[in-house]
């Protein structure tokens, strides 16, 4: 099975019975309007690098109305009671409605930084730009796969590997296993990365990739694909279990 850090994530930092119940058993889960706003802006900014920047903010935000109403009526169509869906606090109703009005706010405040900004996406000879880009190598003896926001290209030649939140920044380890990709598959140097950060309209400090080797991020991967092989899926309930999107399955949580 190929590995990805999502998976990492999941069974490594926040609980292994989660990803037994989510990717074994097939568990389906609660809807969460923070996702589908997430996938809505970032489906909403690679559609706009795919146009080279060519489009008027409120055609971008359209592309963002149209992603976001998709998903929230598909979600519904699932789970009609909103008091069901995940929140951070609102109700399901008020966080869908809230969530629409800031994904439009960040896509706008998106396009507004690129223009000014102008970050140059990495072209290959073929054509290939930098743009939500799947790249899978073995690392370690382990078959890994990352989609990639964005690549950067520096003016010394190098790459730079950029995700989009709209939310938190994860562990700096997501980052680095695109580092090690992007390197083996792209045949690139690659000693940074950032975050495009929706909340604040601009990049996190640069995490420094040139020292990450293929052995150190390899062995978490192992860590992983042998945990899972043995089906070694122990329950970690806590605070977590707040947000953990399986937990109307699980025995355990609190």
């Amino acid at each position: 099975m190929t590995r990805s850090p999502s998976q990492l994530e999941q069974y490594i930092n926040k609980c292994p019975w989660q990803y037994y119940l989510q990717r074994v058993e097939g568990v389906v889960s609660r809807p969460a309007a923070w996702s589908h706003q997430g996938t809505s802006f970032h489906t909403a900014c690679e559609v706009y690098e795919g146009a080279s920047r060519a489009m008027h903010v409120e055609d971008v935000q359209e592309v963002f109305h149209e992603q976001y109403t998709a998903l929230v009526d598909a979600s519904l169509d699932q789970e009609p009671d909103t008091d069901r869906w995940m929140t951070a606090g609102p109700s399901g109703a008020d966080d869908i409605a809230q969530r629409y009005t800031l994904g439009m706010q960040q896509t706008a405040a998106y396009v507004a930084w690129a223009e000014k900004n102008e970050p140059q996406l990495w072209e290959s000879p073929g054509g290939q730009r930098g743009i939500e880009l799947h790249l899978t190598a073995e690392i370690s003896g382990i078959k890994v796969q990352g989609y990639v926001d964005q690549v950067i290209q520096e003016p010394d030649g190098s790459l730079r590997i950029r995700d989009l939140k709209t939310g938190s920044t994860k562990s700096k380890f997501q980052l680095q296993t695109y580092g090690i990709l992007a390197r083996k598959v792209l045949g690139a140097e690659v000693n940074s990365a950032d975050w495009y950060l929706a909340k604040s309209g601009g990049l996190s400090r640069t995490v420094n990739l040139s020292g990450v080797t293929e052995g150190e991020v390899g062995t978490a991967f192992r860590a992983l694909d042998e945990g899972v092989k043995a089906g070694n899926f122990p329950a970690k309930p806590g605070f977590h279990c707040r947000f953990c999107d399986v937990s109307h399955a699980c025995e355990y949580r609190r």
